[in-house]
């Protein structure tokens, strides 16, 4: 659990970052958190993205894709939120992070939280 919490503090970094979870997309717990978004519960948050993660799989599959998700981009008036799984391939673990939008630069939290996603090993 620890290289998961370091990974989360290295998430909290990006600027903008309001709070980030490692969740698991089978039963939507969120296995670490980090920050404390004062908008929202992540718990919370993280159930309700699993079943985001599990519609879109399912919707690549009914398609016939030879594809997966790289990242799920949220855009809200005032927060952008990422869900990124973190196994090339498969969406049974994803890295939720949310965005203050007035302070973000989207295309570098993307490119973070990849690396991050990367280096995280089950």
């Amino acid at each position: 659990m620890t290289e998961f919490n370091e990974s989360l503090n290295e998430a909290m970094a990006i600027d903008g970052a309001l709070g980030v979870a490692l969740v698991d997309a089978s039963s939507g717990m969120a296995l670490a958190t980090a920050g404390n978004p004062a908008e929202f519960n992540l718990e919370v948050a993280a159930a309700g993205n699993s079943a985001l993660v599990q519609a879109m799989s399912r919707t690549l599959g009914d398609l016939d894709l030879d594809d997966h998700i790289e990242d799920i981009l949220i855009t809200l008036g005032t927060q952008y939120q990422i869900v990124r799984p973190i196994n090339q391939g498969t969406d049974d673990l994803f890295l939720y992070l949310v965005l203050d939008r007035s302070r973000a630069n989207l295309a570098m939290a993307r490119f973070r939280l990849t690396k991050l996603a990367e280096q995280i090993e089950v």
